[in-house]
């Protein structure tokens, strides 16, 4: 490339995260000077624009160039520089052109799903910022950058998870998605500190390219025992990712976060700030390969996260909750396949993930919407009569989800659990076990969700006959305010579910299309192709999943086709299957059966709707722990120390020294004559030489 053509990029790269960022400024400052519309109208473009950007800086990824370069030194202290600088190869092209577009559909979806609500303008110019923080995220060549995108998005996500800051419970969840996160946040600093200080750079390819010759440096943190520099530095910085990914136990934040819009939830638990630590654990494959300790350690969290996130899948009856712990498990499965240094197969289910998760997250936003925004799944049923459009892409959602071969989340999900079979670090039977046990639970759970949504009784027409009675009994029959009590218990009496408008269909119609096909399509160049070379770093002799898969690739699958027919024979298609059979059988043939079970294994219940005291936990420990240490600091510290001993201590101790003096000063002539005399005598005494 010519230095003109370099410097026509370099303001391509900057144009991408800068015009999401214009518009949040422009509608956060001036949206309410401005027509409604202009709200949308502005953020809207910016995001397209980085879109079609994206687009363009993918296609010249794919030729070949690689842009690594700084854009502006922030600070330059001793022979360190903190810089902010672009790394644009096929991996943060690939993240940039999905960020945008789920982030393009959700700002469209935003315009029907926001439409009456007083923050119309906020929250716009919240997810445009949003979208500007994960994109600098992606982009950055340092780590540096990578921390600020990395607080960014939490930054943002706290605005946005507590939007409707007058409910308690959105402020509860915003704030416990704050604190976990700093849990993990420091963590990651605590990784990013070590780096600096021994490999003495925060430039990826300055650490990279020293990191094989440090591979074998000890470290002393406790007393005299010697650590590994490189697992410790890539278990700090995983722990960075376990808050940011929600992998247990930094999990608590993510399902509380559904107290936030439903776009929000999309955009946060699709493309955006849960798959940040997905990304970054990918970037740094050449640190995390020089530790297989450390890599055991990302794999059985990200094993446990799959399994056990997806049980409590199974007895949410809130819609938005069931699709958030299905987020969690699926992040597990891609915390499995990093484990097995199947980072292209991580980063490859990130991909498809993202497209077929807003797909079910707004497509259950538009039934919430056609529900009155009544949430309960138990108050739902036939909706497809009512929302055949809502109906099909959420089926194609859920499809893909539970990995049904030719969808595309078959081809990312059977590969990672391939990959875990392949894999020989500790811990990869059990995280096989997890991921194939993973595959029935979630079949199960979606479509218990997907039954009682959209096929059988239609149980909402009992609630609105009971709200319609029970306003009867409450209100004068012609009380205007009869609709408005039964509308609080779902649909309002003279109302049926119905499909919105276009603004929210669209964009379920453009998500299902990629959740159809980017599998087929992506995996043979992402996997088995050359799509990641130079940017991912295997150890295929200590690591030899990536090395099992390409070899049954060509071996046995041959093409995309190919792996699909051959899943059809599969264990993971047999046990997706049987829990989409069993849902069905349960939900819509016996639904007896599950109640019955409820009862009988009423313990093992009780301890999923704990969330296996995860949360007790927290708040009786940390939190109450926290509380506690806080009052002793300050009936210690402040009441007694500072304000009983330096304020109120000096100024009692001058009162005494006053009362003192004060004994001194009588007002009698013949007290001060005595004194003088006093005073000569000891002058005389000590002052004059004989």
């Amino acid at each position: 490339m010519t230095m003109q053509q370099i410097l026509t990029m370099q303001q391509v790269y900057l144009a991408i995260p800068l015009l999401p960022l214009l518009a949040a400024i422009v509608i956060g400052l001036f949206g309410k000077q401005l027509p409604r519309a202009s709200a949308h109208l502005i953020t809207i473009f910016g995001v397209a624009a980085a879109f079609a950007l994206s687009l363009y800086v993918l296609k010249d990824a794919l030729s070949g160039h690689v842009f690594n370069d700084t854009v502006y030194t922030w600070l330059t202290s001793g022979n360190v520089s903190f810089e902010v600088g672009f790394l644009i190869d096929r991996l943060s092209a690939m993240m940039m052109v999905v960020v945008t577009f789920v982030s393009l559909m959700v700002h469209i979806y935003t315009i029907g799903y926001m439409e009456e609500d007083a923050g119309y303008e906020r929250f716009f110019s919240y997810i445009s910022l949003f979208t500007f923080s994960m994109l600098m995220l992606v982009m950055s060549n340092n780590f540096m950058q990578l921390f600020f995108g990395w607080e960014a998005v939490g930054l943002v996500s706290y605005l946005l998870i507590g939007f409707w800051y007058t409910r308690p419970t959105a402020i509860y969840a915003n704030l416990k998605a704050f604190l976990v996160n700093r849990v993990g946040d420091f963590g990651f600093l605590l990784g990013i500190g070590l780096v600096l200080f021994h490999f003495g750079s925060l430039d990826y390819a300055a650490v990279f390219s020293v990191a094989p010759q440090m591979a074998d440096e000890q470290i002393t943190l406790i007393g005299n025992t010697q650590w590994s520099l490189m697992t410790v530095t890539c278990i700090l910085l995983f722990i960075g990712a376990m808050g940011k990914s929600a992998q247990v136990p930094l999990h608590v934040w993510l399902p509380d976060s559904m107290e936030g819009p439903t776009p929000i939830s999309a955009l946060i638990h699709a493309a955006t700030m849960v798959t940040a630590g997905i990304f970054m654990v990918a970037r740094m494959s050449p640190l995390f390969e020089l530790s297989s300790t450390a890599l055991s350690f990302v794999m059985i969290i990200g094993s446990i996260t799959a399994l056990f996130m997806g049980f409590l899948g199974i007895i949410q009856n809130d819609i938005k909750r069931v699709v958030a712990y299905s987020t969690l498990s699926q992040l597990g499965y891609m915390t499995v396949a990093l484990g097995a240094s199947a980072y292209s197969v991580a980063i490859f289910h990130l991909m498809t993930h993202a497209f077929f998760k807003a797909l079910l997250f707004l497509g259950a936003g538009s039934v919430i919407m056609g529900m009155h925004h009544d949430q309960d799944i138990r108050n739902m049923g036939n909706l497809k009569k009512y929302m055949p459009v809502t109906w099909i892409t959420s089926l194609i959602g859920s499809l893909a989800l539970i990995g049904t071969p030719f969808l595309s989340g078959f081809y990312s999900k059977d590969s990672i659990i391939e990959a875990a079979k392949a894999s020989t670090i500790t811990g990869s039977s059990f995280a096989y076990f997890a991921v194939l046990a993973g595959v029935f639970v979630t079949a199960f759970y979606s479509f218990r969700m997907y039954f009682l949504v959209f096929h059988g009784e239609e149980k909402w027409r009992v609630v609105k006959h009971k709200a319609k009675h029970e306003a009867h009994h409450d209100v004068d029959v012609h009380d205007e305010n009869q609709d408005d009590h039964a509308h609080h218990h779902g649909l309002a009496p003279n109302d049926d579910p119905h499909e919105p408008g276009w603004v929210i269909k669209l964009p379920l119609i453009l998500l299902a299309i990629p959740s159809l096909l980017i599998g087929y399509i992506a995996i043979e160049p992402m996997l088995y192709g050359e799509f990641f070379k130079g940017v991912i770093v295997v150890d295929s002799a200590a690591h030899p999943a990536m090395h099992e898969l390409t070899h049954e690739w060509h071996e046995v699958f041959h093409s995309a086709a190919g792996m699909a027919l051959h899943g059809l024979m599969s264990l993971p298609f047999i046990l997706a299957a049987s829990g989409v059979g069993l849902a069905w059988f349960f939900y819509m043939k016996r639904p007896d059966i599950p109640v019955k079970i409820q009862q009988k294994f009423s313990v093992i219940n009780q301890v999923l709707e704990n969330k296996y005291g995860f949360d007790s936990f927290n708040e009786r420990v940390f939190a109450a722990g926290s509380r506690f240490v806080g009052n002793k600091l300050w009936q210690i510290g402040d009441v007694k120390i500072i304000d009983g001993g330096m304020v109120n201590g000096t100024a009692r101790l001058i009162g005494r020294f006053s009362g003192v003096v004060r004994k001194l000063q009588t007002g009698l002539i013949y007290h001060y004559a005595f004194a003088m005399i006093i005073g000569v005598f000891l002058m005389l005494t000590f002052f004059t030489k004989v």
